[in-house]
């Protein structure tokens, strides 16, 4: 790592700090469904049933629990960004930084598809169902919502 002018004078704690956001720079935190990591009880992937449902399909309405866990609580997840940002100069890693915003946004997302103001489900869907409330059904894929940590521009 190359420093800036000036930066050859840093105190450890602050050689630290830099090479910390320089491990920001290139790590990124993705929260919502990983392909491949959890199936339907009728094999379907739940990234899959998951996309349906966020962007809605010929037949299903959209419901944009991802979008709306991000847009209703935009004020919240930026103090929680703040504090994460303070964190890091009193000496936090990068990666637990990350971990803590994946654990939050995580966290959000759980919660806009339990309080959701989502259309109802179809009359065939509540038969089968016994509920009108969307995105339950067994409570898989609440649950299956997570977050990885990866290099910026990976596919993972």
């Amino acid at each position: 790592m190359t420093m800036a002018t000036g930066h050859d004078r840093l105190t450890p704690e602050g050689k630290r700090f830099f090479a910390e956001l320089e491990k920001l720079k290139r790590l990124q935190v993705r929260v919502g469904f990983q392909k491949g990591a959890a199936t339907s009880a009728d094999g379907v992937d739940l990234c899959d049933v998951a996309m349906w449902n966020e962007l809605g399909t010929a037949t299903s309405p959209s419901r944009p629990f991802l979008r709306e866990s991000v847009d209703s609580h935009e004020a919240e997840i930026l103090t929680f960004g703040q504090l994460q940002a303070k964190r890091l100069v009193k000496g936090a890693t990068a990666e637990s930084v990350l971990q803590q915003l994946g654990v939050e946004q995580k966290s959000l997302v759980q919660q806009t598809i339990l309080d959701g103001d989502f259309a109802p489900n179809a009359p065939s869907t509540i038969k089968k169902k016994g509920s009108d409330k969307p995105l339950i059904d067994t409570s898989q894929m609440l649950q299956s919502v997570n977050f990885t940590i990866t290099q910026k521009g990976g596919g993972g």
